[in-house]
């Protein structure tokens, strides 16, 4: 593996971290604080997280130099398949009891791992600053 690939997965594995920091505190607040069902709450925080991963992980970790735009609209189209399907499994295992921070747990992990992958090799393929 390359030292440049080495240093961007470090990059993108920080920056999700502090996504993923927001996403559980946006999600306790809610579930917690004012006790919304599992799907609002994993759905409000999601929003939140990507908004703030999208905007630091294509200027400093992909240095991506491709339309904003564009790639805003391919990270919607993952999110267009990823979020209903991890709502929809995590609203069940929630009326299955599964603890709700277990079922966000590894949501957030599923994600993490797809959205580098989708990132680089669909959103930023070919087109990262050098």
């Amino acid at each position: 593996m390359k030292k440049e690939s080495l240093f961007q997965m470090l990059k993108f594995t920080l920056f999700s971290i502090s996504a993923g920091i927001i996403q559980t505190i946006s999600f306790a607040v809610f579930n917690e604080i004012f006790h919304w069902m599992y799907w609002p709450a994993y759905l409000v925080a999601l929003i939140l997280s990507i908004i703030w991963n999208f905007t630091f992980n294509r200027r400093y970790t992909f240095k991506s130099a491709v339309n904003i735009p564009i790639a805003m609209l391919k990270l919607f189209g993952f999110y267009a398949v990823f979020t209903p399907l991890s709502t929809w499994l995590g609203h069940l295992a929630s009326k299955a009891e599964i603890n709700e921070y277990l079922i966000l747990g590894v949501t957030m992990l599923s994600n993490f791992v797809l959205e580098f992958l989708f990132s680089k090799f669909v959103i930023y393929r070919n087109q990262e600053k050098q």
